[in-house]
């Protein structure tokens, strides 16, 4: 494990923004990238009010908010953190857990709501919660905290697993989705086998939800399952975002040791991913969780092992929801998507941004690039180009268009980088 995290180390700083073989690289605007915000903690997302204020959350500090003017407010710390205006000291962070995502609601000039998605320490064993909370007319202050979800599951103990720690695959990208009006929520397996696919435990889902919590009307998750599921049998999608002109939901997806997946979601739909021991004519797995096997640490053809353990197993679930793009069966940490929205894009205008925080081992190129994807109408297919960088490959977390038409990236390494079209 030693080894493992030696490698994983090394690999964040390499840069992979240079193409890979066989991939085109796609006409594109010319770009420009200005740093709006740097030697932040693991800046994780980013919301905008119309008028370009930026809320954003630090995975282990909390919630703040950039100001027009450029100055930041500390809104919300979490257990620790110091310096904000309200210390909420039940949100902590362990490994890929904390603060995670923010959305700002449709309606916040009338009611102030902005969600963030946070470990928390309020109920035992710790769980994820999806918190609304009303922000005041300056921007300085948050009140009347509801947690609208309390019952995410969160990983409070290691295993014998790669990137095994407390606190894996967590999840926690919230958007809303201006077609319908509602909260989606994407949600982590906990390295726990069964929970993509149990009708009740909500890991390893994308749910949608209203503002005070509740399932959205018109989810169709099948019987017997929990009505705030929209899709179920995922793994750990840190990504979602709503096609122009459709607002079709899309997730990002990283995989395990092969085949991150953005995939169309279709209500009630099954992503297929299934890591429980005996099944798929697999037998006992490390802590029953084969999403690793059949070899967890050792290097292995990421073709042979999407074989034995697929993300999406079409075989036991022939209709599971079928990707878009599956990154050419390689691993490389997909993290966060945004679909480019306006001219000022121009070729790339309604193509999927798709950031990769950059995995390399056992002989995959590390990748810290951002993928631009046509998805085909049926969403089945996908072309995909790469964006040519206009500042330094990093750990790409969160890739959001702001209110002014611009792509802002936040990195692990703790910039926040507006990009430009010209």
């Amino acid at each position: 494990m030693k080894k493992l995290n030696k490698l994983l180390s090394c690999a964040v700083f390499a840069s992979a923004s240079l193409a890979m073989g066989g991939v085109a690289t796609a006409a594109a605007p010319s770009l420009t990238a200005t740093a709006v915000l740097t030697k932040l903690e693991n800046p994780w997302d980013m919301a905008f009010l119309p008028d370009g204020a930026m809320f954003f959350t630090e995975k282990c500090h909390g919630l703040s908010v950039r100001l027009p003017s450029g100055s930041v407010n500390k809104l919300v710390g979490m257990k620790d953190a110091k310096g904000y205006a309200d210390a909420m000291p039940d949100l902590f962070c362990d490994g890929q857990a904390g603060m995670n995502g923010v959305a700002v609601d449709p309606d916040f000039a009338k009611n102030r709501y902005v969600y963030v998605y946070s470990t928390s320490s309020k109920s035992n064993p710790q769980t994820n919660r999806v918190i609304r909370l009303k922000v005041n007319a300056d921007l300085s202050k948050t009140s009347d905290r509801t947690d609208i979800v309390d019952d995410i599951p969160y990983k409070t103990a290691a295993s014998d697993h790669p990137f095994g720690s407390s606190g894996a695959h967590n999840g926690g990208r919230i958007r809303f989705n201006s077609g319908d009006g509602f909260l989606y929520v994407t949600t982590g397996d906990t390295h726990n086998g069964a929970v993509p696919q149990s009708p009740t435990k909500l890991g390893g889902k994308v749910l949608r939800i209203d503002r005070d919590g509740k399932a959205a009307a018109g989810n169709k998750p099948p019987k017997g399952f929990d009505a705030r599921v929209f899709t179920y049998g995922h793994r750990n999608p840190q990504g979602i975002a709503f096609r122009p002109g459709t607002n079709q939901p899309v997730t990002a997806e990283n995989g395990p040791w092969h085949s991150d997946e953005v995939t169309v979601l279709s209500n009630g739909g099954n992503a297929g991913w299934d890591p429980r021991p005996n099944v798929g004519g697999r037998g006992d797995c490390p802590d029953a969780y084969c999403g690793y096997s059949p070899n967890q640490m050792g290097a292995m053809e990421p073709v042979k092992r999407a074989a034995f353990m697929p993300m999406t197993d079409t075989k036991t679930y022939p209709k599971a929801m079928k990707p878009a793009w599956n990154n050419e069966n390689l691993s490389q940490g997909m993290s966060s998507g945004v679909f480019l929205n306006g001219k000022q894009w121009k070729d790339w205008d309604g193509k999927m941004a798709v950031g990769y925080m950059g995995i390399g081992i056992h002989g995959t190129p590390v990748g810290n690039r951002i993928d631009l994807l046509d998805i085909s109408k049926d969403g089945l297919t996908a072309k995909r180009s790469i964006m040519p960088l206009p500042m330094p490959a990093g750990r790409f977390r969160s890739v959001v268009q702001g209110h002014d038409g611009n792509l802002y990236v936040a990195t692990d390494e703790g910039e926040i980088y507006q990009i430009k079209p010209n």
